[in-house]
């Protein structure tokens, strides 16, 4: 049973990136913009975490000023990016069409480390992005047949989620060369509440949260699918290759969609569900196209 408590743990933690919609949806009728609400997820996680590393990971809590950048590129060029994109195509669209544009991102992130990290994109990788590219025209319904239509620029935003989702992949790869996961995750989401709390003035919202249920949200937010979620999933990352890790996570868009389906009433047309079920079968595909590696103990500052 143990040995499949890796599995569980990565499931578990995709199951929580699921819900993400769940406390945008609220946060927003609440009357938070998008970027208010990307500012309160990563504080509420950052507070949290602070606290978190100075109970149980007081060794983690420095970093080099030299390796900056790396937290400037996951914090900002990611978390910040993708979670506004992210948080904007679920206002504009539904939440199944936002989550599946948003898992573009493994097709970004074979470019990516084909350019910056010297990876190989073999074939199967190649027919699995032209497979995520033809559904994500399916799936956003570009085609006008069945399901909603949605604007070019809504589709351009829902896709700016997926390749800032990626960028994770490539600032947080080099990261954990240097770096303990939490110290990586702490650090990734301190620099991103430093850039969002000054500039959304955030602040001077904060008796909103005391308006009815907005605290409840702007907490779970925090903690469910951010600090929960980031802490099962690296706890199963690190006992289990990444490419297995990959593919149980691909539970979060099933999740999301039973989430948009059953709770607010999204439709789905014919081509719209055959889009989806492309996107999910090129993220498998590309990840288990991977060679099983070993995975190496990090390395702790």
């Amino acid at each position: 049973m143990y040995g499949k408590l890796p599995y569980f743990m990565i499931a578990f933690a995709a199951a929580m990136w699921g819900l993400i919609g769940f406390f945008v949806k609220g946060l927003n009728n609440a009357g938070f913009s998008a970027m208010e609400i990307v500012a309160i997820r990563v504080l509420t996680a950052a507070i949290i975490l602070i606290l978190v590393g100075i109970v149980f990971y007081r060794s983690h809590l420095k970093i080099r000023v030299k390796d900056l950048y790396l937290f400037v590129g996951t914090g900002i060029l990611s978390i910040v990016f993708f979670n506004w994109s992210y948080f904007t195509a679920i206002n504009l669209m539904n939440i199944p069409i936002a989550v599946a544009l948003l898992y573009t991102s493994p097709a970004f992130v074979a470019v990516l480390s084909f350019l910056f990290l010297k990876e190989s994109i073999n074939r199967k990788k190649l027919f699995a992005i032209v497979m995520t590219v033809i559904g994500c025209t399916l799936a956003a319904g570009i085609t006008g047949q069945g399901g909603t239509s949605f604007s070019v620029s809504s589709i351009l935003i829902g896709l700016g989620a997926g390749f800032g989702y990626a960028l994770y992949s490539i600032f947080g790869k080099i990261a954990l060369r240097r770096y303990h996961p939490f110290t990586v995750t702490l650090y990734t989401f301190l620099v991103a509440s430093a850039a969002l709390v000054p500039t959304t003035g955030i602040v001077s919202k904060a008796a909103v949260f005391f308006t009815g249920d907005a605290w409840l949200y702007a907490i779970g937010l925090g903690v469910f699918p951010t600090v929960v979620a980031y802490f099962a999933y690296s706890w199963g990352l690190e006992r289990t290759e990444s490419s297995t890790a990959a593919v149980v996570a691909t539970l979060e868009p099933v999740i999301a969609t039973m989430l948009g389906i059953l709770v607010y009433g999204d439709r789905l047309g014919g081509l719209q569900v055959l889009g989806s079920a492309l996107i999910i079968l090129s993220v498998i595909s590309i990840n288990i196209s991977i060679p099983i590696r070993k995975q190496k103990k990090h390395l702790t500052v």
